[in-house]
């Protein structure tokens, strides 16, 4: 990987929405080591970033130069399903007017993150970024993936017509310590992590997972992701979308039992075929993201899942009563 552009951050003024949530959290920790002084993170109770109002009073109180766009409602299979308008309007209304408005106050950069679930539900793997419009979406999280979509073409659109420096960028599943391990809205690795931790402290003979295991899934650590993110803000100035991936796949069925054996659960795992699989198969081609700004992944899964696991252990009781 290249070396870190320090000097680049120094004098910058970075706005990260969502900076105080799962991603955010460590990107703003990279970019403190990045010797950036100035580092805003919007929280909702002071900017809804759903309100154009609130957005400009932003813009016009903070003055930034940067803008990384984590923030997003986003959950697992069960909240897209309960939450499809919510998470369509939600992420559009969000992406829209705060990359409107950073082009109206003159922002010099707007780094948007897309999603996985942008891609068409049987999208050829590994995925190339070309491939993003050969289809609808897997059907339940397709309001959220194409919500999140849209910023590409209001990114591509607005460099075209008014010359304004806006990248998108597709990170895969991301996991990692600090997660959202609530179980109604949790993502596959926190959910299952949380699933076989209980189920051992309570010494139950089985563990009920969705669908079949059948269908892949590739992951990024979220250090890795967070390092992506900011190396693409420091070298790539682009039209063309780029995905953030570790290039690694593995089926659910492999993943359950990777972390059953890491948390030392020793009961069976039985599958609901009646609950969906979601998208059959997740890979990305990560070529591009090395082509053009240097960034490969380096932690590998086990060791990403067993991080992951220990951060849970160390955090129960919290996680408990934490509110996503």
């Amino acid at each position: 990987m290249q070396t870190p552009l320090v000097n680049f951050w120094t004098n910058q003024r970075v706005i990260v929405t969502g900076g105080a949530g799962f991603l955010g959290s460590v990107v703003v920790e990279k970019l403190r080591t990045r010797d950036c002084q100035s580092i805003i993170v919007p929280r909702s109770n002071e900017y809804d970033l759903r309100v154009r109002d609130a957005i400009v009073r932003l813009y016009e109180t903070q003055q930034p130069d940067l803008v990384i766009h984590l923030a997003a409602v986003v959950g697992g299979i069960a909240a897209n399903r309960a939450n499809p308008g919510r998470f369509f309007f939600d992420n559009a209304i969000m992406g829209i007017q705060l990359m409107e408005y950073a082009r109206q106050f003159a922002v010099k950069k707007f780094v948007a993150t897309g999603t996985i679930c942008a891609y068409p539900k049987f999208t050829p793997t590994p995925f190339k970024e070309d491939a993003l419009w050969d289809g609808y979406p897997e059907e339940t999280n397709a309001p959220y993936g194409l919500a999140k979509k849209m910023m590409l073409v209001q990114a591509q659109a607005y460099r075209a017509q008014y010359g304004f420096n806006a990248i998108y960028l597709l990170p895969v599943n991301l996991y990692g310590p600090g997660d959202n391990f609530d179980l109604q809205s949790s993502h596959v690795i926190p959910a299952l992590i949380r699933k076989f931790v209980e189920a051992r402290a309570n010494t139950a003979p089985s563990v009920v997972l969705w669908g079949d295991g059948s269908p892949t899934r590739e992951f990024l650590y979220v250090e890795d992701a967070a390092e992506a993110l900011l190396l693409a803000t420091e070298r790539y100035d682009g039209n063309q979308p780029v995905n953030l991936g570790s290039g690694q796949e593995i089926s659910i069925r492999d993943l359950a039992e990777l972390i059953k054996a890491e948390v030392g659960y020793r009961g069976q795992i039985r599958w609901d075929t009646s609950q969906p699989n979601g998208q059959p198969r997740r890979c990305l081609d990560v070529s591009r993201a090395r082509e053009l700004f240097g960034f490969e992944a380096h932690t590998p899964l086990h060791v990403g899942i067993a991080r992951t696991v220990e951060w849970f252990l160390a955090h129960q009781s919290a996680v408990r009563e934490m509110k996503y």
